[in-house]
């Protein structure tokens, strides 16, 4: 088995590991959101129920409360336009070195 081979199949064994450990360790566990934690905490201090200053906007446009489904959607959008605009830049300075690089030479 040559080296390459070798290095690649231990870079899968350790993905697969990095993905199963904390999936059978944190069974049974509980994860809340920052908002739930925030307003336990607001009530907490100040003995009252926590009262929103205001909705968010979509949902007063749509009438409703925003579905998970939507909501998950939403949020993969904002994420994969972060990470195109940081790819992009990322590439631009890439780009830049080696195009500095060449004009050296």
């Amino acid at each position: 088995m040559s080296k390459d081979k070798r290095t690649v199949i231990i870079l899968l064994i350790v993905a697969a590991l990095i993905a199963v450990i904390p999936f059978l360790s944190l069974r049974g566990a509980e994860f809340g959101g920052s908002d739930d934690a925030g307003s336990v905490m607001v009530e907490e201090i100040q003995g009252a129920a926590y009262e929103p200053w205001f909705t968010p906007v979509l949902e007063d446009f749509i009438g409703g409360e925003i579905p998970g489904e939507i909501e998950s959607l939403l949020f993969c959008v904002q994420t994969g336009i972060g990470v195109g605009i940081i790819a992009f830049c990322m590439g631009r300075l890439y780009e830049r070195k080696k195009l500095s690089k060449e004009s050296i030479i």
